[in-house]
């Protein structure tokens, strides 16, 4: 289908439908265009790590004044390990993802929603960077990081803000040194598509 904003082929007709709206939901919000190809080189982040294959199915600018951002519609290839009695089987996941510039040095940040069990492995393994003076905030999100020191500084009241605002509990957000990435492994609604484009777009304003 040509006349589609991203590549279809092979795609089934929830996958199609699904882009489709968010594509179009995104678009009536913010200043979209399409960028050419650009490697992001996702390989270098956490989120893929496990993919056999990561392939941009689209890539499209969010433009800001200030610094543009981006939207991402990613495929991603999965193999499960064969075994005496199960053949090994590969399927595709497809996702989508906002990607934002950060002027500061972040180092590597995981953000999430904390879970039940990540309070509990606190309680042996303290691993988990907590801001004393946002109660609030240490409480919702799981952070680690590689530079305590580093995402102190940058992780300001104003970023984790932004990050609060984020009404959903199926996001993560990773910053490998200025680059960062939010998104879900799990098919996107288009309403929270427009509410990670919103935040990578408030970062391009300030971060």
């Amino acid at each position: 289908m040509d006349s589609l904003p991203f590549d279809d082929s092979g795609l089934n007709i929830a996958t199609i439908d699904n882009y489709k709206t968010i594509y179009s939901s995104v678009k009536d919000r913010f200043n979209l265009q399409f960028t050419g190809h650009i490697n992001f080189h996702l390989e270098d982040f956490e989120a893929f790590r496990n993919c056999i294959e990561i392939n941009q199915r689209a890539s499209y600018v969010i433009k800001h004044d200030r610094s543009d951002s981006y939207l991402l519609f990613i495929e991603t290839k999965h193999g499960d390990a064969a075994t005496k009695k199960h053949v090994a089987e590969e399927h595709y996941l497809y996702h989508t993802w906002a990607l934002a510039y950060l002027k500061k040095d972040f180092g590597r940040i995981v953000i999430r929603p904390e879970t039940l069990r990540d309070k509990l492995i606190e309680l042996i393994h303290p691993l988990e960077l907590d801001f004393d003076d946002d109660k609030a905030f240490s409480d919702t999100f799981y952070v680690i990081v590689s530079d305590v020191q580093k995402a102190k500084v940058c992780m300001d009241r104003k970023f984790r803000n932004a990050v609060m605002d984020i009404r959903d509990n199926d996001f993560m957000i990773e910053i490998v040194n200025h680059t960062l990435i939010i998104g879900s492994h799990h098919p996107m609604q288009p309403e929270k598509a427009i509410e990670i484009a919103d935040f990578v777009n408030q970062l391009a304003g300030f971060c």
